[in-house]
């Protein structure tokens, strides 16, 4: 059975034909307005600094779309207020830690690496084997969700945080219980770093979540270098109490902005995987698919696949731009692919750490092998897509790729394993 052939689960069609039940009255009880969600973030917390940058135009871009172009149902603008109003309360928090620890602002990042490449080309997976080397260390969903007060080494897998994030996710998957087989979430799991970004409202994260293309127009033409000072705060916030050796970071949209990465991290290596785009884009627009159907009874699978595959060909082209114009450095970059990864993990694995200098020891097989036979690929289901389904045709989508496909040796059909 494909993706668009699911219904949708009963919780969120009875908890959003209530909200048709109340009509227009949702929409003045459960308000997107940006001042008045920092003003409730204020007397909530008891905080009025927001810290550094200017985010009320990523604010105002974001809340002004989701209201105007997103369609949303009632869980949809639940989810919307609730996440901006998380965010503002977490952004005056982060400030409030920073002004009574100044040390915090004198961390270091050392030599982080980043899991950058197209979406469905396996990041997610490497990302999470990566994290099983108890010298790295990766943002957790909870704390991402929720990063202040920075977390203590001794409460880090008891902190009552994980119970709050742990419920989030449970209600998310009972609205969505198909997202699961897609891409696993967790409160304990490692998750992109593109949650961080989001406490600048400048993040690619809302655009999967809602239809919004005037916020996506508007990201586009931003400079970047401030929401990726913001991602660096954080991670000094996230390391000060609880480090490692080096951060493992990932997030696909990296690569609409390598450049700023690259500025904001110097010494950066990039791990960039590689896979067919026939198997990536209908993928990834189930993704989006079943994703913005939690938000949105309007969501068209038809016209989401065209929508995806233009925003993700523009992503690559500029993350290959820059890695042409060399800003990180051949040597500091290491290329995966797919089916390499799908065969053979460990060996992968123990590739890129050759190449980046870094020590494979025997706890570390060990850890991956264990984590292999506890998560099996495929454990919540088969995904199934076709490009077809997405409205998208495969002569066109092989054109439009193609260039990308010769450059690194990708066949169109390489099967999904």
């Amino acid at each position: 059975m494909s993706l668009t052939d699911l219904t949708r689960p009963r919780l969120a069609t009875l908890f959003n034909l209530g909200g048709r039940v109340v009509g227009p009255a949702v929409n003045r009880f459960i308000t997107l307005n940006p001042d008045e969600l920092m003003e409730a973030a204020c007397r909530r917390t008891g905080l009025s600094d927001f810290g550094e940058g200017d985010f009320q135009p990523a604010l105002r871009a974001l809340l002004g779309s989701c209201e105007q172009e997103a369609d949303l149902n009632l869980v949809g603008r639940l989810a919307a207020r609730s996440d901006a109003a998380r965010i503002l309360r977490n952004r005056l928090r982060i400030q409030a830690d920073r002004q009574r620890n100044p040390e915090i602002a004198r961390e270091v990042i050392r030599r982080p690496l980043a899991v950058v490449g197209l979406p469905r080309s396996g990041t997610t997976l490497l990302h999470r084997l990566l994290s099983q080397d108890p010298s790295n260390r990766v943002p957790l969903t909870w704390e991402s969700m929720l990063p202040s007060p920075p977390p203590e080494r001794a409460t880090y897998h008891s902190d009552r945080r994980i119970e709050f994030a742990e419920r989030q996710v449970g209600w998310f998957l009972r609205m969505a219980p198909g997202f699961q087989r897609i891409h696993p979430v967790g409160a304990r799991l490692a998750e992109e770093c593109v949650m961080l970004m989001s406490h600048t409202f400048a993040s690619y994260q809302f655009d999967t979540m809602y239809r919004i293309p005037a916020y996506q127009a508007w990201l586009d033409r931003q400079d970047l270098r401030g929401p990726y000072r913001m991602h660096r705060q954080l991670l000094q916030h996230l390391q000060w109490r609880c480090s490692g050796e080096r951060w493992v970071l990932k997030a696909p949209n990296h690569l609409f902005a390598l450049p700023a990465l690259a500025e904001t991290y110097p010494d950066v290596g990039l791990i960039w995987t590689h896979r067919s785009p026939a198997d990536v884009i209908p993928s990834l627009s189930s993704l989006y698919t079943e994703l913005r159907r939690v938000f949105s009874d309007s969501v068209n699978p038809k016209a989401t696949g065209p929508e995806v595959t233009r925003v993700w060909a523009d992503g690559l082209a500029r993350g290959l731009a820059a890695l042409d114009q060399g800003v990180v450095p051949a040597g500091r970059v290491f290329h995966v692919h797919y089916t390499q990864l799908a065969a053979d993990p460990v060996g992968t694995v123990r590739r890129l750490y050759e190449h980046f200098g870094l020590p494979f020891t025997a706890e570390f097989v060990s850890r991956l092998r264990t984590f292999l036979k506890e998560f099996p690929r495929g454990r919540f289901g088969r995904h199934e897509y076709s490009l077809e389904e997405f409205g998208l045709n495969e002569g066109e989508e092989q054109r439009r790729y193609q260039g990308y496909c010769e450059r690194f040796g990708i066949p169109w059909r390489a099967g999904r394993n």
